[in-house]
């Protein structure tokens, strides 16, 4: 696929260490098919361009007014005011904003400039076994895009990563196979229906997927959030050891623990309090006993 194919991403991270092995750059991918309640990254659900708003660095001088052509921003009494259903998210009041304060969100980007970008610190990914990893959102959201991306690091002799739900396509799954040397699967419930409450999908291709690729010999881990409240249960462990028993060849499982920093994310882009509002982040003590519940039934734990 060709270098200039253009997809939509958040971010590009450096210096990552908890995404696969070594140092990595993480590269956001805009869009995902989950709404999860726990969500962190709010910001990459939508595939659309999203605007932010930190309050903390806006300085009140009003640059951003005249900008919008939509008059979705406006001085009350000398507070800024956004109109969010008036946006279209085109970025001029971003461009304009001489204190950071607004910022477009979701830009469009090509293979080439991620690459270019990602190669800035082979010497790091040389010493450490590190790489390229493609999360989002759901990386693989944007197929063509996130091939391509694969396609390009591979052809550089970069290590891959992919962070995915497994939502997608199994026509999807099979494309990546060849590219990908490690994939970090997100395994979030283990009772459908929970799982649909939670995410708003039921998890029947997630699994079939997950054993799609166990079958066709890809490196995996899984990857299990710990909500309290919600998924931190003994059927849902249960779960967890079963389903690794089933797939042996993992390579095993990370306990991934519930944060609240997704919340001050959502305050930035207008998206009020979300359904994990009254969640508390996980307990390093109930965290411990968790692991040691899973250790008990035999399941292969790895360092988070």
């Amino acid at each position: 696929m060709s270098a200039t194919l253009t997809g939509r991403i958040t971010e590009i991270q450096r210096f990552c260490i908890h995404d696969g092995p070594g140092i990595r750059t993480t590269v956001f991918l805009k869009g995902c098919p989950l709404r999860c309640v726990w969500c962190h990254n709010p910001e990459t659900q939508r595939a659309a361009p999203q605007l932010a708003f930190t309050a903390a660095a806006c300085i009140g001088c009003g640059a951003c007014v005249p900008a919008c052509a939509q008059g979705a921003q406006r001085l009350a009494g000398g507070t800024r005011v956004l109109d969010r259903p008036a946006c279209t998210a085109c970025g001029a009041c971003a461009t304009a904003c001489p204190a950071g304060a607004l910022e477009l969100v979701g830009r469009p980007v090509t293979v080439a400039e991620v690459i270019a970008a990602v190669e800035r610190d082979r010497p790091f990914y040389l010493q450490s076994g590190g790489g390229l990893t493609l999360s989002g959102g759901e990386p693989l959201a944007q197929a063509d895009f996130a091939t391509a991306l694969l396609a390009a690091a591979r052809a550089a002799g970069l290590h891959t990563c992919v962070e995915t739900c497994s939502q997608v396509d199994p026509a999807v799954i099979d494309r990546v196979i060849p590219l990908v040397d490690l994939f970090l699967c997100d395994l979030k419930e283990t009772d459908p229906e929970r799982h649909r409450a939670w995410t708003g999908v039921g998890n029947q291709r997630i699994l079939a997927n997950l054993r799609r690729l166990h079958a066709a010999g890809a490196h995996m881990r899984l990857r299990c959030p710990l909500i309290p409240g919600l998924n931190d249960r003994e059927d849902h462990v249960a779960g967890i050891a079963a389903l690794a028993r089933e797939l042996p060849g993992i390579e095993g499982v990370e306990v991934m623990p519930f944060h609240r920093l997704g919340e001050g994310k959502r305050a930035r882009f207008g998206l009020g309090d979300g359904p994990a509002a009254g969640i508390q982040a996980a307990d390093p003590a109930a965290v411990r006993a968790w692991k040691e519940r899973l250790a008990a039934l035999g399941v292969p734990l790895l360092a988070a």
